[in-house]
């Protein structure tokens, strides 16, 4: 049962499911404090220590080890949830949730006004308007 809220998110990740394999490039369905869901072409065991990250942050942000909580699939595709071993791991992924929040009111932003914000203006108008909603862990 899941013990986090969870937010929806479409954030490019990088997953390693071997320290000598490369990183695959797939997106996220949710992040929340305790972990992260997204899609993968293939099944991935529970159990299965894999390596995170985010690619389109800079610096990049990095989540050396999660733990494959479930896999589930979904036709051509399989949803996989992974847990965060670390509780300091989970607060840094924490902080990203809200960069992830930013992103996407800055994309809204611009989709339904027109406005082109920079990360910065963005970051200001997102946390002036729905930090104080944002849920605490």
């Amino acid at each position: 049962m899941r013990q986090f809220i969870r937010h929806p998110s479409d954030v490019p990740i990088e997953i390693r499911c071997a320290p000598d394999s490369g990183y695959v490039r797939r997106c996220t369905q949710n992040v929340g404090f305790g972990g992260l869901a997204f899609l993968s072409d293939m099944a991935i065991e529970p159990e299965t220590i894999i390596a995170l990250r985010f690619p389109y942050l800079r610096p990049v942000f990095e989540v050396a080890a999660a733990r494959v909580a479930w896999c589930q699939n979904q036709g051509s595709q399989y949803a996989v949830g992974v847990q965060f071993l670390d509780s300091e791991e989970a607060f840094r992924v924490r902080i990203v949730e809200q960069i992830c929040h930013i992103e996407s009111y800055r994309r809204d932003v611009e989709q339904r006004e027109g406005r082109q914000l920079t990360a910065e203006e963005a970051a200001k108008e997102w946390i002036s308007r729905y930090a104080s909603s944002f849920p605490k862990p």
